[in-house]
């Protein structure tokens, strides 16, 4: 088993990092250059920042809200939310973002992946995946991917999404429940389970860490590369040592 990472989010609503449940009830957290300095002296392995209303409010990433939080960040970078186009992400690159996020307009526009793979290496290139459950009368897949900020269907089955866009040139997959997130009853396994064992490429499990033992079973029952989660971070519930330590002594390899 590779060294797994932890990795906080940055949910970011009009310049501050925000969480909420299931995504809505947003409330405020803390500023997010103070969050990613924090994080980044902890010993985050990355740092991820979602511009959570960009598509939703039909507009690009804020490039100054992530300017803020790149001048202090020390780890690896990346930021999702907004972005469209090609030309949309040489401008987070040029500030020094070193991966990208696309999600909607992975679904929008699948040849976005491969163009983009090409342009700057899959390695730069996360596509975040949102997911939820559909009760098993309903017609639609049991495990749906969900666009603009989990408020559209698209009656796409997931794991299919995710192997379409591994062969697309994908170089990881965020993968977030929202029927898990910010609830704090833990990752939703099936899903995490689905799609890392569906594909080669790592997958992040997101939406639902609320306790060490969810950490560890998303790893180890669910198959993730690693784990990334916001309020346990946020509202200072587990640290990121804490977390790092928890995984290590269960034989979870990490940096320490």
């Amino acid at each position: 088993m590779k060294e797994v990472k932890v990795i906080p989010c940055l949910d970011i609503k009009e310049g501050r990092v925000v969480k909420g449940v299931k995504f809505v009830n947003l409330k405020d957290a803390r500023d997010p250059a103070e969050a990613a300095a924090a994080y980044c002296r902890e010993g985050a392995d990355e740092l991820v920042f979602l511009d959570i209303f960009a598509t939703v409010e039909n507009r690009k990433t804020r490039l100054e809200w992530v300017k803020k939080v790149r001048e202090v960040t020390t780890v690896p970078f990346a930021v999702g939310g907004g972005i469209g186009s090609i030309e949309d992400m040489k401008a987070l690159i040029d500030l020094g973002v070193d991966k990208v996020s696309i999600n909607t307009a992975a679904v929008q526009n699948p040849e976005l992946i491969t163009k983009a793979a090409r342009e700057f290496g899959k390695e730069r290139l996360v596509v975040a995946i949102d997911g939820r459950k559909n009760p098993p009368d309903s017609n639609l897949p049991r495990l749906e991917v969900v666009v603009k900020s989990g408020n559209e269907a698209t009656g796409i089955e997931i794991v299919d999404w995710a192997k379409r866009v591994e062969g697309l040139g994908a170089g990881e997959i965020l993968l977030t429940s929202k029927d898990a997130d910010g609830t704090k009853a833990g990752y939703d396994l099936e899903m995490t389970k689905a799609v890392a064992e569906a594909v080669h490429i790592p997958v992040t499990a997101s939406g639902g860490a609320g306790k060490l033992e969810h950490l560890y079973e998303a790893v180890v029952v669910g198959k993730a590369s690693a784990v990334l989660a916001a309020s346990i971070f946020h509202f200072k519930e587990i640290s990121i040592p804490q977390a790092k330590l928890y995984l290590k002594e269960k034989g979870v390899p990490v940096i320490i």
